[in-house]
């Protein structure tokens, strides 16, 4: 960076207790957990390449890199602010990532001529048609891009190697959106839901899919994020899986 955090209003943030150093904006989008649980839940090993769709800061990509060493990272992002963070990002933390510049629904020719390991999405939550605007238009974008489901997919699937992954985070009523579409291009879909408490409801999911895949859907037992029936005092206290995960760089396992 050319300039100073303060100069651009951007905080420093540590991720993984301090494994990661990542500048964000104090005002746009800022990334929360969910990117993290993300990166914990791709299946990838040594040697793998892996490319983040939408990587904004490119907190998902570092997560991953820094929980399994030896692995290529490619982020591609929309906005030009994002994507020099996501540089200045990996490049602060030690960790290689090429971040490339472009739309997701018609990627540079960087992107269209490789294919990946896995490709993971942390896409925007929102529909744009049902909500109020956020006044900060990184954030808005990110939160409620116009780009559709559909196209975030299927650029995913056509990215992806024979027998790949692609895992996208998302939220639980946007599930028939996201399964429809996962089933036009992938097979082996598997949704590991992410509840609160436990005996709450859902709010986010993690959906797998696989190029070329033929198993039969399956619909995971949820995974608890925090301890307890409700939250008792201003202190953290996630389930000690979900913790190791947040700050440990552990593994989110779909169950075998």
């Amino acid at each position: 960076m050319t300039q100073s955090e303060s100069d651009v209003d951007l905080s420093r943030d540590a991720f993984l207790s301090g494994q990661l150093q990542i500048l964000q904006p104090r005002q746009g989008y800022r990334a929360g957990i969910d990117p993290v649980l993300l990166a914990a839940s791709v299946p990838a090993q040594a040697g793998d390449s892996i490319l983040d769709l939408g990587c904004g800061a490119g907190v998902a990509g570092l997560c991953l890199a820094r929980r399994v060493p030896g692995i290529t990272l490619t982020g591609l992002e929309l906005q030009a602010q994002y994507a020099e963070l996501a540089r200045h990002n990996s490049a602060e933390n030690g960790i290689d990532m090429t971040v490339i510049l472009g739309d997701i629904a018609a990627p540079p020719t960087e992107i269209k001529d490789k294919q990946f390991s896995h490709v993971i999405a942390n896409p925007p939550y929102f529909d744009q048609a049902s909500r109020t605007a956020a006044d900060d238009i990184g954030r808005e974008v990110a939160l409620a891009g116009s780009t559709p489901l559909s196209d975030w997919v299927a650029t995913a699937a056509k990215r992806t190697c024979p027998k790949g992954t692609v895992t996208f985070i998302h939220r639980t009523e946007r599930l028939p959106d996201l399964l429809s579409a996962f089933r036009s291009h992938l097979g082996s879909l598997e949704a590991l839901p992410l509840a609160p408490r436990s005996g709450r409801a859902a709010k986010l999911i993690l959906l797998r899919g696989r190029k070329n895949g033929n198993a039969e859907f399956r619909l995971h037992q949820p995974w608890i994020l925090h301890e307890g029936d409700k939250h008792l005092a201003d202190a953290e206290n996630y389930t000690p899986a979900t913790a190791c995960i947040l700050r440990d760089a552990a593994s989110l396992d779909f169950p075998a």
